[in-house]
C-alpha cells in the first residue's frame, strides 16, 4: 500500500497543496467549516432522537428538514478532505489515527443513510428505545470519526 500512498503525495493536487503557503491552512478552515456543518445537521437529529431538544418535532420531519444540509457537509469535507490527504499520504500510511478514520468513516456513513435514516422515518413523536439506542450510536461513530481526524493533525 505504500507505493500507492507515495503516488498519491506525487499527484499534481498533493504537490500542490503541500507546496503552498496558503493552500493547506485554508482548506483546512473550509474543512472545518464543513465539520461543523455535519455536527449540527448530525447533532439536531441524533439528540433529538435521544429525546433530547426540539421534542415538540416528529424526529422524521427534523431529519428530512436537516438532509440537505447533511449532505451538503459531507461533500464539503469530502472536497476538502481529499486535498488534505494527498498534501501528506505518506505521513498518513504510517499514522494510526488516519486508519482509525478511514474504518470509521464509511460505517458511519453507511450507518446514517441506511440504518439511522430508517429509524428516523418513523412518524411517532415520542422516542423510543430504538431511536434513542439510534442516535447514541450515531454519535459515537461519528465523534470517532471526528476525533481521529483532529488527532491526525497532532501525530
Amino acid at each position: 500500500m505504500l507505493p500507492f500512498f507515495e503516488w498519491c503525495e506525487a499527484t499534481w493536487l498533493g504537490t500542490a497543496v503541500r507546496e503552498s503557503i496558503w493552500a493547506f491552512p485554508v482548506i483546512e478552515a473550509v474543512h472545518l467549516l464543513g465539520l461543523s456543518l455535519l455536527g449540527g445537521s448530525l447533532l439536531i437529529v441524533d439528540l433529538r432522537m435521544l429525546g433530547i431538544g426540539l421534542t415538540r418535532q416528529p424526529i422524521a420531519l427534523l431529519a428530512r428538514d436537516a438532509r440537505p444540509w447533511l449532505l451538503a457537509a459531507i461533500a464539503v469535507m469530502i472536497l476538502t478532505g481529499v486535498p488534505l490527504f494527498l498534501s501528506e499520504a505518506v505521513k498518513c500510511y504510517y499514522s494510526t489515527p488516519f486508519r482509525v478514520k478511514v474504518i470509521a468513516l464509511p460505517l458511519a456513513l453507511v450507518y446514517t443513510f441506511v440504518v439511522r435514516e430508517r429509524v428516523a422515518q418513523q412518524p411517532a413523536l415520542e422516542t423510543s428505545r430504538r431511536s434513542r439506542a439510534a442516535g447514541a450510536v450515531s454519535i459515537a461513530l461519528w465523534l470517532t470519526v471526528a476525533a481521529a481526524g483532529r488527532w491526525i493533525g497532532y501525530s
